[in-house]
Order: structure tokens, then sequence, then C-alpha cells
């Protein structure tokens, strides 16, 4: 009895193994079977070469605090979201367009606006007015795509690489982030800008060559494979 154990035993391990080493490899296969999309550009912002980002562009649904000086009478000015028409509303002031303007843009709209109503403009008092982005912005994202546990659309501040996206989208057992691409929106008409990633390199070289900086609509592909079958995720492999 002991010896038809171990005969089933041995066979089971016989049949195992090869599955289990053919795993290890599934991954790569797959990985040769998807093309690798982009180019490498050493003159892109990337980790430890950042850039500033452009000017800031008001969008819905932002949140504007706007000061006024000198105070204006019966106008309550304080935080003012953008309304899905692009607008700002004054109440009985007015509503003021400012989507697509830069803040320094919509502080010389709204004094225009402003120093036309009528008590202001009897006085003639110069009117001055600061706006400002409260709690940073609602507006502008980066998107990851593809093979990854969250997708979807992910605050931007500035400073985010393609590393940054990676973890904070998180990787699944079949991604393929040695065949992950950056695709960065361009001016209608204008070339397409496809940047390959490198991702051993970014993970186990600490190169910074590719890892680069994020930029409002920004999106992240990372490609996968299938699912791994039960047997790999049971003992691990795939």
């Amino acid at each position: 009895m002991a010896r038809a154990r171990l005969w089933g035993a041995f066979l089971i391990t016989l049949v195992l193994v090869p599955t289990l080493h053919g795993c290890s490899g599934l991954k790569s296969h797959q990985a040769n079977k998807i093309p690798q999309y982009g180019v490498i550009d050493p003159n892109q912002p990337r980790e430890l070469q950042m850039v500033s980002l452009p000017p800031y562009v008001i969008e819905p649904p932002d949140e504007l605090e706007v000061s006024v000086k000198p105070a204006i009478p019966d106008l309550s000015i304080s935080t003012l979201t953008v309304q899905t028409d692009g607008t700002i509303d004054f109440g009985f002031g007015g509503d003021v367009y400012v989507a697509g303007l830069t803040l320094a843009q919509a502080e010389q709209k709204i004094a225009d606006h402003l120093s036309r109503l009528p008590a202001i403009e009897k006085s003639r008092q110069r009117i001055e007015v600061s706006v400002r982005l409260v709690n940073g912005s609602a507006s502008k994202f980066y998107y990851v795509l593809g093979t990854v546990t969250t997708q979807g659309r992910f605050p931007i501040t500035g400073n985010e690489t393609v590393l940054d996206a990676m973890l904070t989208a998180g990787l699944r057992a079949n991604s393929l982030p040695e065949k992950a691409y950056l695709v960065r929106r361009h001016p209608a008409g204008g070339p397409d800008l496809v940047l390959k990633v490198d991702w051993f390199g970014i993970k186990d070289r600490g190169d910074s060559l590719t890892n680069y900086q994020l930029f409002p609509g920004d999106r992240l592909i990372v490609p996968g494979g299938k699912p791994p079958g039960l047997l790999s995720t049971l003992f691990g492999g795939g």
C-alpha cells in the first residue's frame, strides 16, 4: 500500500514538474507575441530632469478662490466652482466665462467684467482681482489603461512619472509592463507621440531615461497576456 502511494506521488510529480516549468516561460512567450510600441526620446522630461508644467488652464469643475479689491457692496465673492458651461457665477454680478483661460487671464477678464457694473463704473474705482485654485486641480488627470489592478484616471500634481503611475495603478500577475508605452496627446492634426517604456531599466537598473514625467492627458498603456491558470496560480507560476 505504501509503495502504491509512493508510486502515485511520483506520477503526479512527473506531470506537474513540466507544467510548472512551462509556466515560467509562458509569460515571456506571451510577451514575444505582443509588439513593442513607441520610441525612446531622450529629450522628453523625466525623472531627475523634470520641468514645470505649462500655465494652468481652467476647466470645469475647478474651484477658484476669487478675491476682489476694493470690496464690492452686495457682491459676495469667495470660492466659486467652474460650471459645466465654463462660467463662474457672481450672482447679481452676472456670469463670467473662464474655461480655457489661465489664472492670470481669468483675473483680467473678471476685473474687466466687474468694472462694467453700474456701481463700479460710476465710482470709477480701479478693480483688482486675484484668482487661485482651491485644493489643487480638479480637472487635470493622467490615465492608466490595460492590464493593471486599477484602470482609470489619476490626479496629477506635476511631478508624477511612469513609475509612479505603475505603482499607483498596480500590476497584475499577467501584466506585461516591459511592453508598456506612453501616449501623449497632441493638437489636432499633429503627429502621434508614442514613447517606449524600458520597464526593466526603470525597475532593475534605476535607469531614468524612460521614466518620463507625466503631463495632463497622458495615457500609459500596459498590455497583458492570458490570465494565469489554476495550477500556475496555486504554485506561484505565470
